[in-house]
């Protein structure tokens, strides 16, 4: 399965490159829009060779349309044909592990051989909505059992509970029970160390979300390392990291454009979600210092600037904390602001256009 997991690097590129996509809305725009940009931008990242599209789950946010992964990625399995799809991440706290295995399991058959399940313990949301999608009166109930629960849904995809075990009669379908034998490789995602612990001693890959948790990337990727152990998936580490970036022909618009991603997060931050502001919103906003604050230490993360300063800050990034994938999420407020971007990014890494996918 280690084949699946890791990435070829194209062009000028020295890891492979993929793309994280929260389905963001903007103002004055809809979901449905939102939507079909995800399908553009899944069309444009096969055509230009981006390795994986991930999209992640979140809930109760109004600038943000992906609450549904696995729905989402059946629509962008039936408008590619190569690229690989994943979830970065499914929320397992947030559903019972059979549930998952059998998404997962029907867009395995549906998209073969390039089906990716990223897995994290946060809830994706705050507590009161993880209440209600868990139906369950304990807010902090989940994430403290998910290695029990990693370990129940892994034994649902390949179909191996042992004789006498309450579910050793339960078949997840679609699934091996069926032939033939297969499923998605697991990765565990995460923005601290617990999650990078748990993936090194289970040999699995790690995806680390550096994109809002800088300061946490390099530890938790050594202690991904020192705690690897191999594994029938993986023989040695295999570390993403999610980057924040946004390329374009002015480098001040993109500082223009990714300061409405740095506006939607300050909001979110201080419980006031909503749609994704557009760039003249952002900057007629009236920042407090301590606004300010946060807009700059959250925007000094953020890779902007022209095609080949965002390389020149892919490559640093790269280097510092040796990841092997760089997956890029492009936050601002329209999708041809982020489509643009992602066009940019591959031609500064010559990256082969491959010509317009079919249907």
């Amino acid at each position: 399965m280690s084949d699946a997991i890791r990435g070829t690097a194209h062009g000028d590129s020295p890891v492979p490159l993929s793309v994280l996509d929260l389905v963001t809305v903007g103002s004055g725009r809809t979901a449905s829009e939102a939507l079909a940009t995800s399908v553009e931008i899944s069309r444009l990242a096969e055509r230009r060779g981006y390795h994986r599209h991930w999209v992640a789950e979140h809930h109760s946010m109004p600038g943000v349309a992906s609450s549904s992964p696995a729905v989402i990625l059946a629509h962008l399995a039936a408008h590619t044909r190569r690229i690989r799809l994943g979830s970065g991440g499914v929320m397992l706290p947030n559903h019972a592990p059979l549930v998952i295995a059998e998404q997962f399991g029907t867009l395995e058959a549906f998209a073969p051989g390039r089906v990716d399940l990223g897995l994290g313990r946060a809830p994706g949301t705050d507590g009161a909505t993880a209440a209600a999608l868990r139906r369950t009166q304990t807010l902090g109930e989940g994430a403290d059992d998910f290695p029990q629960q990693l370990a129940e849904l892994t034994r649902f995809l390949d179909d191996d509970f042992p004789e006498g075990h309450r579910y050793s009669r339960i078949h997840a379908v679609p699934g091996p029970v069926q032939g033939p034998k297969g499923r998605p490789p697991i990765w565990l995602l995460g923005s601290s160390g617990f999650s990078a612990r748990l993936a090194g001693a289970l040999g699995l890959p790690f995806a680390f979300a550096h994109h809002f948790s800088a300061q946490n990337t390099l530890p938790a990727l050594d202690l991904y390392r020192d705690s690897f152990r191999p594994s029938e998936v993986l023989d040695a580490p295999y570390a993403l990291i999610g980057v924040s970036a946004l390329a374009h022909d002015d480098p001040k618009e993109a500082r223009r454009q990714v300061l409405t991603g740095a506006l939607s997060m300050l909001r979110l931050r201080t419980g006031r979600p909503g749609l994704i502001p557009t760039p003249e919103e952002a900057e007629a906003y009236a920042f407090s210092a301590a606004e300010e604050d946060f807009v700059s230490g959250w925007l000094s993360n953020v890779v902007h600037g022209t095609a080949d300063e965002v390389r020149t800050g892919l490559d640093d990034l790269r280097r510092r904390t040796g990841a092997d994938e760089l997956m890029i999420t492009a936050n601002a407020h329209g999708g041809d602001v982020r489509l643009r971007s992602y066009e940019l990014i591959a031609d500064a890494y010559g990256l082969p256009d491959a010509g317009v996918p079919a249907e």
